[in-house]
């Protein structure tokens, strides 16, 4: 790794490290990122977006007839990554890393004949970036309103698309700069589960290629993009938290912050997933939902706006989308289906009258001592008509670094994925060996067979 100068802006600190990177494993985003783009390759919002976009190159859309330019497949890549909210998550924050830097990198190579470890380069230092960004000032992005993986995304997207692209550490450090001013994504989805949260991953993917493409042609940005009196975190949110800039270069390139990326087991907005584990653990136990009287959830307060208000939209959610960030509405389908993956999350799920009659009777109280957003738990205290009491805790999110998914769950996770999305085996399985051996590839030819 390159030393930085003395004084050095925090950008050109990390432009120099990105350009001095190895290949290294980028985790298994990629097998992930590719299930998923699957599963959701014949919905509505990703029909749109792929519609509402135009042009032609020579990068693939993952299921989808025909090539596009980079910005388009990393958009319609991105939003099919994230679009049912299955996608990986950095642990202790609410920033979804692979669906930015997975679509990014494959784009950016495939369009322009890199390796295949230059992708695994480029989807490394996005990751890395972003899970860094994110402990810079936690919290502090959603409390502004902005969507953290949205305009967090387009500065890792850019650093890990200069470094896919071999640009050098002045260039690196202009497409931060000028991705700063392409960051954009609000959170007022959380209104009524409308869609655009699903398109934030993809477009923050094609804005830092944009920016990376930008400073390679000689535009240049403000090095002090981070730090600075006008830059990202004053912009975007660090009220009431002292920025921590050293969360972004602390032990870069010794200490991996991206091993802290967790991978979900079910369908569904990240801070839900541990009450689902303790929902089943109770239905594992023997507790009937038709048995349930009420049911408790201590939480964090942070989650209370998110997760549980207004309550009218979490215990009878109006779409499917905005179910998966009910945890009333997860807890009930815990309960009546012992699942919840994403045919759980679907029209006629959400119209259930059992489900609804026993999401109404899902509540929360704040725990002053719960750890959100460092650790997500889930402790459930369940009352039965019989006036006895059961309890359930999940003390850290599972498919994380404490209880990670094994290699054959995660695969197991991309089959099914595939199969949602209408894929027959035998064209899943050499997707899955595909992306098995794509790091080791001179080039990106071979991914265009994945896209009819």
């Amino acid at each position: 790794m390159s030393t930085p100068p003395a004084g050095a802006a925090v950008a050109e600190t990390i432009a120099e490290w990105a350009v001095g990177l190895d290949g290294q494993a980028a985790g298994r985003s990629l097998l992930d990122v590719a299930g998923l783009c699957v599963a959701a390759r014949r919905t509505d919002y990703v029909a749109a977006v792929k519609a509402g976009w135009g042009g032609t190159g020579k990068a693939t859309a993952i299921g989808h007839v025909g090539t596009m330019d980079a910005a388009g497949a990393s958009v319609v890549n991105g939003t099919a990554a994230h679009g049912e909210d299955f996608d990986d998550t950095f642990e202790g924050t609410p920033v979804h890393t692979g669906a930015v830097a997975v679509p990014m990198a494959l784009a950016a190579c495939e369009s322009e004949g890199r390796s295949g470890a230059d992708a695994l380069k480029g989807m490394a230092v996005a990751a890395e970036v972003m899970c860094r960004m994110a402990l810079v000032a936690p919290t502090a992005q959603h409390r502004a309103g902005f969507h953290p993986t949205a305009v967090i995304g387009a500065m890792g997207a850019a650093a890990g698309a200069g470094a896919a692209l071999g640009l050098d550490a002045r260039q690196i450090t202009d497409a931060l700069g000028i991705a700063g001013s392409l960051a954009s994504g609000i959170i007022e989805y959380l209104a009524e589960g409308a869609w655009t949260k699903r398109l934030h991953p993809g477009w923050a993917a094609q804005a830092g290629l944009r920016a990376a493409m930008l400073a390679r042609a000689g535009f240049n940005g403000p090095r002090t993009v981070f730090e600075g009196k006008h830059g990202f975190f004053m912009a975007f949110g660090s009220e009431g938290i002292a920025p921590d800039f050293g969360a972004l270069t602390d032990r870069l390139g010794r200490t991996w912050r991206m091993t802290g990326i967790a991978f979900k087991p079910y369908a569904c907005g990240t801070m839900c997933q541990p009450f689902i584990d303790a929902a089943l653990k109770l239905k594992g136990a023997g507790v009937a939902a038709d048995d349930i009287v009420e049911v408790r959830c201590d939480v964090g307060e942070g989650t209370v706006h998110r997760l549980w208000e207004p309550r009218a939209e979490k215990t009878r959610p109006t779409t499917p989308y905005s179910a998966k960030f009910s945890v009333p509405f997860s807890v009930a389908i815990a309960f009546v289906d012992g699942a919840a993956g994403l045919g759980q999350y679907t029209e006629q799920r959400i119209a259930d009258a059992r489900l609804l009659k026993l999401a109404e009777k899902v509540h929360y109280r704040i725990d002053p001592a719960n750890e959100y957003p460092r650790n997500y738990t889930g402790h459930l205290s369940v009352t039965l008509k019989d006036g006895s009491g059961r309890e359930a805790t999940q003390p850290h999110l599972r498919g994380g670094a404490r209880e990670p998914l094994s290699d054959d769950e995660l695969a197991a996770k991309f089959h099914a994925n595939a199969a949602f999305g209408g894929w027959p085996e035998t064209r899943a399985e050499a997707l899955r060996r595909y992306c098995r051996d794509l790091f080791e590839q001179a080039d990106l030819k071979g991914f265009a067979k994945f896209g009819g």
